[in-house]
């Protein structure tokens, strides 16, 4: 008896170590050192577009050769350009080490405002322990790219939405002129927020602010020409659609087959309906954004209350975006972690399915980028498969975050006082 007791004592310590604060930070730590030790040394270097492409804007920039998106039309929005040059803050040879300490610190600082200043809640425990297995399982490239210092502002902006409206407005915006996915979940906002017109006026406001400050220091049409640099894309081979030229090449088509795009710096599909594809992605990925909205705009008119509605709906609209995505780049995978979070801070059992096939799609990804990477290139048939398995997951994303969407808008289904869709303490913290 005595040594069943004692056994239990050490159980129940571990168990209240991991329940902590501590234990998150040094699980973030860890995580941390991991992602960086491969983004620096592991094969099909992960880190190649930091220091082979982004440094190169940087020092370019620096030495007066030409500011991307302001002397020259660029893929990117015009606030990409800051991480980029913040990232030669101690030279270029230190470009990647910088990068991947800047990702770090704004990491951290979400996973601060996550945890929050009181007694650390369930929930919140739960979503952080999530996220950093998310990070984990989906390697390197969770820090290797631009979209990895979109997340943090993407996170925050969710989290602090519905109490908060006007800074979380203020974070998705400045997200979505870093890399445009971030302006979905501040259609997400507008939808399911009462607020609603505070975060239009600040979205405008603020773009609008950019967008002049761009124009004076002389990028004239170039300020938005990241949107012409998208629509000019072919269908690159990591996209959802290039998945059936893939197999096409698998079973042996001479017709199809991949090459490496010199002027957009990615490997796409080339063969038989592959333009006409390529050209249907931008309508199909509208149609997929208004069939979105309209499901949002019925439950928010049916009177759904935010917790209920806004983690659902801002999946919906991430996932839609890489299911109509032409690029379909690995490091698109990281946004899905924003609106999981925050489902799984409102309401964790409910969101249980789609946590574990965004970490489904997590680990698909980091299998195929960046270590076998090149047996993709050549349509090996076990990643090939791969590569289809990870779109059936975002697929099944969709269709479950479609479903939530819609049953938040049935008036039966909701209770009149939308508070019991957040927890007590977190409506303390801000999100309510």
């Amino acid at each position: 008896m005595p040594d069943r007791v004692g056994g239990r004592r050490p159980a129940r310590g571990i168990r209240r170590f991991l329940a902590g604060r501590t234990a998150v930070w040094l699980a973030f730590a860890l995580v941390h050192a991991a992602l960086i030790a491969l983004n620096l040394f592991a094969q099909g270097l992960p880190l190649g577009d930091v220091t082979g492409v982004y440094r190169i804007w940087a020092e370019n920039a620096a030495a007066g050769y030409a500011r991307m998106g302001i002397d020259l039309p660029w893929v990117y929005p015009i606030l990409a350009f800051a991480p980029m040059a913040a990232s030669l803050a101690f030279g270029g040879a230190w470009f990647g080490e910088t990068w991947l300490g800047l990702v770090t610190v704004l990491n951290a600082l979400t996973l601060s405002v996550l945890l929050g200043r009181t007694r650390l809640s369930r929930t919140r425990r739960v979503a952080a322990w999530w996220w950093l297995g998310f990070l984990a399982l989906l390697g390197p490239i969770a820090l290797g790219r631009i979209d990895a210092v979109t997340v943090p502002f993407a996170m925050l902006g969710l989290v602090w939405a519905a109490g908060r409206p006007r800074l979380a407005a203020v974070l998705l915006t400045i997200g979505a002129w870093i890399k445009v996915w971030p302006a979905a979940l501040v259609a997400a906002l507008v939808i399911a927020l009462r607020r609603r017109a505070e975060v239009v006026m600040i979205a405008l406001a603020l773009s609008f602010g950019i967008l002049g400050v761009s124009v004076l220091a002389g990028a004239g049409a170039n300020a938005i020409g990241f949107i012409g640099e998208q629509a000019g894309r072919g269908l690159q081979v990591e996209a959802p659609l290039a998945v059936l030229w893939l197999w096409a090449i698998v079973a042996g088509d001479p017709g199809v087959h991949i090459a490496y795009d010199r002027e957009i710096l990615t490997y796409q599909v080339y063969g038989p309906g592959v333009e006409l594809a390529a050209w249907l992605t931008t309508p199909l990925l509208a149609v997929g954004v208004v069939a979105v909205l309209a499901v949002g705009i019925r439950a928010a008119g049916r009177g759904a209350p935010v917790g209920r509605l806004l983690p659902p709906l801002a999946l919906a609209f991430v996932v839609v975006l890489l299911l109509g995505n032409k690029v379909g780049s690995p490091q698109f995978v990281t946004w899905l972690a924003a609106p999981v979070v925050l489902g799984l801070v409102l309401r964790p059992a409910r969101f249980a399915v789609p946590a574990l096939l965004a970490a489904g799609a997590a680990i698909l990804t980091h299998l195929i980028y960046p270590y076998w990477y090149g047996w993709l290139l050549v349509a090996d048939p076990a990643f090939v498969l791969l590569l289809t398995g990870k779109v059936v997951l975002l697929a099944l994303l969709f269709v479950w975050a479609i479903q939530r969407v819609w049953q938040a808008g049935k008036r039966a289904a909701l209770p009149v006082d939308s508070g019991s869709a957040v927890p007590a303490r977190d409506r303390q913290e801000g999100l309510r």
